[in-house]
């Protein structure tokens, strides 16, 4: 029989550190931008998880938000950190 190690199967952990908060507690607000990962959501579409920092601290944001989501993934992986501010336009967010 053969045993876990054998199969060569590494485990994905979640690096990402911090309390998870909500996105309209990081709004208008200016933020660091560490990392970042896109998978499906549990509802609809994809869902962005953000590594942030706010106010010295490190954070995790969710949003579902598919201009948030189109917008990252044409920010160059090399340049990550980046400092931004989420706004609320109209029915969106969007990076400034």
């Amino acid at each position: 029989m053969k045993k876990f190690s054998d199969f060569g199967i590494k485990t994905n952990v979640n690096a990402f550190k911090g309390e998870k908060i909500k996105m309209e507690r990081v709004l208008n607000r200016e933020i660091v931008i560490h990392d970042y990962t896109i998978s499906p959501s549990n509802f609809e579409g994809d869902r962005l998880t953000l590594q942030i920092e706010v106010s010295n601290e490190m954070r995790v944001v969710f949003t579902g938000s598919k201009v948030l989501i189109d917008t990252i993934k044409q920010v160059p992986r090399s340049e990550l950190p980046f400092t931004t501010t989420i706004i609320r336009e109209n029915e969106y967010f969007e990076f400034t």
